[in-house]
């Protein structure tokens, strides 16, 4: 997938796009005219690339100055350490055969695509699985940072791109973005799937929506969301089997997961069961709201890092209320409406609520609309709080914080 003009096939477009800026005209179809459109697409998104990776190496260098003060290692808190370790033990010895009773025990909670890749690629490479995991991770980074600039770029122009792409990378927990997780990987897989729709290609946005399915349980946001702008199209145009077939498509890998998990388990609701052993159940947020209230309100000495946990969820409302007010397209909306819902909803653990929220990079549209309409002093210093701020979150969540990211 690239940045490039849009599928001349598209038609009836999602509400709230617009046409990109185009490269001279090429060819279609032929190897040399393709090659060439991923050249330009690359060439326009450079300067959103290099301030994504000036962004994490920042957070790195403070990760690891901290980090020799303290006289703790990086490398194993990056690569092998909390989900990381899970994913690394399903890559070299498979998934679980039965529920059991222990809590927080069965692996057949973590989604398949990111150990899958680990074990194939690393058959490849030299060095360990945890390296390889880690490089895996790193490089989906940078795909999913082309991405969320090519949304950026698409709806709003390249200097919104090129901000959207710095925000995302100063999230506030953006150092599992460099780790042995899932979140650079799905939110890859989600950027491209958003920029094939509002681009039209049906086909596209369905096959990597079932990827993200099989990457994350919050798939079901991506599926949702090309689904949803797939039958949207089709009201201009009902005749358009690309778009149906996207809408079939776009939830089959959750929905294979989830579906054979039940059949090695023996029972239906095998995932289920699975997630209530690690106490992942909805309850419409009233654990959510009872814990921030808790923090906010009665806990005299709260951690550092919940209370950034809880701003970011606060903040993360407050964005999709102005994402309604600015009208972004209907799959954005889709997308992030569903990732809070779940995020929110869920009566399972607290502190990992901001890290499910990284995918979520439309919600930083407005943000940075706001600063590509700013003074360039306001900009810089917006962007130097939030990279050194992301920078000091990361940091402490990984060296001082006692639990998971």
């Amino acid at each position: 997938m690239t940045s490039t003009a849009p599928d001349t096939r598209s038609s009836g477009r999602i509400p709230g796009t617009r046409r990109p800026h185009t490269p001279a005209a090429v060819p279609a179809s032929t190897p040399r005219a393709r090659a060439l459109r991923v050249l330009h697409a690359l060439h326009r998104a450079a300067p959103a690339l290099a301030a994504y990776v000036a962004v994490r190496l920042t957070g790195l260098l403070v990760l690891t100055l901290w980090a020799h003060r303290r006289h703790q290692g990086v490398w194993v808190a990056l690569a092998a350490q909390w989900d990381a370790d899970w994913y690394l033990d399903i890559a070299e010895n498979g998934y679980a055969h039965e529920l059991g009773t222990a809590y927080n025990a069965n692996n057949l909670a973590f989604f398949p695509l990111y150990p899958a890749l680990t074990k194939a690629v690393a058959v490849l490479t030299p060095g360990s699985r945890a390296s390889t995991g880690l490089g895996l991770a790193v490089a989906a980074s940078l795909l999913a940072a082309w991405g969320i600039f090519a949304v950026g770029d698409r709806l709003h122009g390249r200097r919104t791109g090129v901000l959207l792409t710095t925000l995302w990378a100063a999230f506030p927990v953006g150092a599992v973005q460099w780790m042995g997780y899932t979140e650079s990987l799905f939110t890859a897989l989600t950027a491209w799937s958003l920029y094939a729709v509002l681009t039209g290609r049906w086909l596209w946005a369905g096959g990597l929506a079932a990827l993200a399915g099989l990457t994350r349980p919050t798939g079901v946001a991506v599926a949702a969301a090309v689904a949803v702008a797939a039958l949207w199209s089709l009201r201009r145009r009902p005749l358009r089997p690309r778009a149906l077939i996207a809408v079939v498509l776009a939830p089959l890998g959750w929905c294979a997961y989830v579906g054979w998990v039940g059949l090695r388990l023996g029972r239906w609701d095998g995932y289920f069961a699975v997630q209530r052993l690690w106490h992942n159940e909805v309850d419409g947020g009233v654990y959510t709201l009872r814990r921030m209230r808790q923090l906010l309100a009665y806990d005299a000495t709260p951690h550092l890092f919940l209370v950034v946990v809880t701003l970011t969820m606060v903040g993360a409302v407050v964005l999709f209320g102005l994402s309604l007010w600015d009208r972004q397209p209907l799959p954005l909306l889709v997308l992030t409406g569903v990732l809070l819902v779940i995020v929110l909803g869920s009566g399972g653990v607290y502190f990992p609520r901001a890290r499910f929220l990284v995918p979520a990079f439309p919600l930083l549209l407005p943000l940075a609309l706001h600063l590509s309409r700013a003074s360039r002093r306001h900009r810089a210093l917006t962007l130097a709080a939030a990279v050194l701020g992301s920078a000091y979150c990361g940091a402490h969540m990984l060296l001082v914080w006692p639990s998971a990211p």
